[in-house]
């Protein structure tokens, strides 16, 4: 027995207005367009999009980042130098002798010993109590006392026989300023960097330290005067203990280091020969004693 196939019910064409809802008309895709499109066709047409910049917020691929772009290569023109072969390297200079470095190792022993001998520097140094004391032996060694104090031995002078040594003296005191003022000139070492600069009439060249003008004229004058004077022995011991002492006040005081003293006495007692050597007397300079007679 055969059995009739079920009809399908279609709805009613009322039904939709009653119910208040219609279908909106499905739009007709041209032919090629994106309704057309297969499975998998959407996804190829996004990527390709994204690679020609068609996507707004589309983000940047990490290997096309400044920050890790490729350096670019350099041009001729910058490239750098070649290093140059071992033949062709600057030779190393001359290495110091034997003598310049000694020389150096006794500056810097100077510097140190000198600074740490520096007592009397300033008032709130170690022995800065005695500073007075040694500003006073700092005068007693100072070249205007002693011009001033000859000058005016020759003037009340009676005797031949003390002028002569009195205008000695004056040559000696005078030569004894200008080696110092040229050997100053010449060498232009400054003072310590502790030493204040309060010193008693100081000139132009009395900024630079070596050699020390109270050394050599200490130096001198003792030797002078224990040569051309009759002192007791007593008195020639003061005389020497007088130039020692001013000398070791130069470096308490801060104004001079120990090889500026050091040699300010070898310079001192080397400048009495020369005096010596051209000794003025009525015999050799016979108008300057004249001078001095009228």
């Amino acid at each position: 027995m055969r059995v009739p196939r079920a009809r399908p019910i279609s709805p009613h064409p009322a039904l939709p207005q009653l119910v208040g809802w219609s279908r909106p008309p499905i739009p007709p895709h041209p032919a090629g367009g994106s309704g057309s499109r297969r499975p998998g066709e959407g996804r190829r047409a996004g990527a390709e999009e994204n690679r020609a910049g068609r996507c707004p917020a589309a983000m940047p691929s990490p290997r096309s980042s400044p920050s890790r772009r490729a350096a670019p290569i350099p041009s001729p023109s910058r490239r750098a130098a070649p290093i140059p072969s071992p033949s062709r390297r600057a030779a190393p200079g001359p290495s110091p002798s034997c003598a310049a470095v000694a020389l150096r190792s006794l500056l810097a022993a100077d510097l140190r010993f000198s600074r740490q001998l520096g007592v009397c520097a300033g008032e709130r140094s170690a022995w800065g109590s005695a500073r007075p004391l040694l500003r006073l032996l700092e005068v007693s060694g100072h070249g205007v006392p002693w011009l001033a104090g000859t000058l005016y031995g020759l003037g009340r002078s009676e005797s031949p026989a003390g002028r002569e040594v009195l205008l000695n003296l004056l040559f000696a005191l005078v030569l004894d300023l200008v080696l110092v003022a040229v050997v100053k000139g010449l060498v232009r070492r400054r003072r310590p960097t502790h030493n204040k600069m309060d010193m008693f009439v100081t000139i132009s060249v009395d900024k630079y330290s070596f050699p020390s003008g109270h050394a050599t004229r200490a130096a001198m004058v003792c030797r002078f005067v224990l040569h051309h004077l009759v002192l007791a022995i007593p008195l020639r011991v003061l005389v020497v203990l007088w130039a020692i002492i001013v000398g070791i006040s130069r470096v308490m005081l801060g104004r001079h280091n120990v090889t500026d003293v050091a040699f300010g006495f070898i310079m001192g007692y080397m400048q009495y020969n020369v005096v010596k050597y051209f000794w003025l007397s009525p015999l050799s300079a016979p108008a300057l004693f004249a001078v001095w007679n009228q």
